[in-house]
């Protein structure tokens, strides 16, 4: 049996304009809830295309990362389920294109909104996790590093024919 850790890896586009932060309201197995832009890392692709391509699913937009906020690692317990998941999120700021007309988002998303830092604040228990508060707070307060931090071998972009 493979004991070793293995944390889900996810990237989160941390969006602001005007002011206000684009979120995603979607459903999740704890109901309806509030995100940044957000999901899972795939094969043959770098975090940095992730987060773009997730941003593109959820909300219809497409994103170009320009710095990485932060890397965050949280933990989540699901009450009665026995459900033990560790993430590992790579949370982007950048810009963001206009609205591919005609795309449908991920069945999941209800719609996307935009909230001021208090609106965020007041919506806290309906937040996906703390993460979604905390790299918006890590964005206002300028934490910004170079994405040549992240380095993605080509070995992982290569797909076997």
């Amino acid at each position: 049996m493979d004991t070793r850790w293995k944390p889900s890896v996810t990237v989160a586009a941390i969006i602001e304009r005007g002011g206000r932060y684009l979120l995603v309201e979607e459903h999740t197995p704890e109901g309806l809830r509030l995100n940044n832009p957000a999901g899972h890392l795939e094969p043959f692709e770098s975090p940095a295309q992730a987060v773009a391509r997730e941003t593109l699913e959820e909300t219809g937009h497409s994103f170009t990362p320009t710095a990485l906020v932060g890397v965050y690692l949280w933990r989540l317990q699901r009450d009665g389920t026995g459900e033990d998941i560790s993430y590992l999120r790579f949370a982007f700021c950048g810009d963001l294109g206009a609205p591919e007309s005609g795309r449908s988002l991920d069945p999941a998303i209800v719609r996307t909104l935009w909230l001021t830092p208090d609106e965020l604040h007041a919506s806290s228990a309906r937040h996906r996790s703390p993460l979604l508060l905390r790299c918006v707070q890590d964005h206002l307060s300028g934490q910004r590093y170079p994405l040549e931090l992240m380095q993605t071998d080509s070995s992982v972009l290569a797909r076997a024919d």
